[in-house]
């Protein structure tokens, strides 16, 4: 038998999770007097603190919600109705709001003027006001006739309205109750195993390096690893092919294009591999020559067309097979609730009344950069004012 809502207030509301977007949801909840509960079985807002490096990359500087949302390769027209009511120049002056400045980066990377994670952690967890934390791990939620039921592990609580802001590692199970459909997480923005064995290159980075995803050129720095290939680019591919069957090709191109023959014919008398490293981190020059099976300390007069045609065709399109995601090397996942379920302009589950979802619990991932959580911030703002309305 379906229990009646038993609370203190008409207006209560329990956020299940004390990430960017719970914590977003609270202080906006907070503010307006309501009568909040932030639940989390862990440190509140910890998963902030490795965002940026420890930096805390709060937003990009694209300020056209059309042209920010192309950053995401799921939830991309989901994110426009959040993104038009509170996007980065909201949450600029949302962080000023708190005392948190900002800066730019060139590559229009916004961060907090302390680059700080532990300090944008404790302004914003300083910002809300009388709420209720609750350090309790939630197992489940169950719908009533009025309201909702949160049961956690050491006591069950009661809610006109609940928030659900588990993020991407959510465990599911505390929605068994509900009607809701899920899309399995994987990696999103991850390492790569690859076939190829880049341990003697362990550590070389190239910078500027490009390939071409869906007919658009992408650009970004690579890393080799001990499993494969890593660094932002690859972030990037991972994340569009976050779901694509292995294995699967990519083709690197290391250098931009130039004429090889003029280059070898200016410098007879210089070491392949020196001349290579023009392009390339040297290490890497004497681990594709090896590849190529072609004395690194050759001199350029001694390169035959044959040889040239081989070197020049790997710097300008280099091809790796993916054959996996690096385990547990994740920064985000995508997957999680269907947005079928949710009102793009509420946050709220269609078939649940006062059932909210936001940040990356949704089947939103965005690229490196401050886009996930931008994502956080807006739908959590949206939640929340969304909760306010309703009200």
């Amino acid at each position: 038998m379906e229990q009646e809502l038993i609370s203190t207030s008409d207006k209560t509301v329990a956020i299940i999770g004390a990430g960017p977007a719970g914590c977003m949801c609270a202080k906006i909840l907070t503010d307006a007097n309501i009568d909040v509960s932030l639940f989390d079985k862990g440190k509140f807002l910890r998963t902030i603190l490795p965002t940026g490096g420890g930096r805390c990359n709060l937003a990009h500087a694209i300020y056209d919600f059309k042209e920010l949302a192309k950053n995401y390769p799921r939830g991309e027209k989901f994110l426009y109705s959040a993104f038009s009511k509170f996007g980065t120049s909201e949450t600029i002056d949302f962080f000023n709001s708190i005392g948190i400045k900002t800066y730019t980066q060139d590559n229009n990377r916004i961060f907090p003027v302390s680059n700080s994670s532990s300090q944008v952690r404790d302004k914003i967890l300083k910002a809300i006001n009388n709420c209720h934390f609750i350090k309790e791990n939630v197992t489940q939620i169950k719908p009533l006739k009025s309201g909702y039921e949160v049961i956690t592990e050491k006591s069950n609580y009661y809610f006109d309205k609940v928030i659900v802001a588990t993020g991407g590692h959510s465990k599911y199970d505390l929605l068994k109750n509900f009607d809701i459909k899920i899309i399995p997480p994987t990696p999103s923005l991850a390492g790569l195993t690859t076939e190829e064995n880049f341990t003697d290159i362990a550590g070389v980075s190239i910078k500027n390096v490009s390939t071409c995803i869906n007919k658009n050129q992408i650009d970004g720095d690579i890393i080799f690893t001990h499993k494969g290939i890593s660094g932002p680019l690859i972030y990037t591919i991972s994340s569009v092919y976050a779901r694509k069957e292995l294995p699967y090709i990519i083709t690197l191109k290391l250098t931009n294009e130039f004429d090889f023959q003029k280059l070898l014919n200016e410098n007879p008398h210089k070491e392949i591999k020196n001349l290579i490293s023009n392009f390339v981190p040297k290490s890497f020059a004497q681990f594709l020559l090896e590849k190529l099976s072609i004395n690194s300390e050759i001199k350029a007069y001694n390169i035959n067309g044959k040889m040239r045609d081989a070197i020049y065709n790997k710097l300008i399109s280099y091809p790796i097979k993916i054959t996996g995601k690096v385990p547990d090397s994740e920064v985000v996942t995508c997957g999680g609730i269907n947005l079928d379920e949710v009102n793009s302009k509420t946050m709220e589950a269609k078939k649940y009344m006062g059932l909210y979802f936001c940040g990356e619990i949704l089947d939103i991932d965005g690229f490196c950069g401050g886009f996930n959580l931008q994502n956080c911030w807006s739908t959590g703002f949206v939640a929340a004012k969304s909760v306010l309305e309703s009200i």
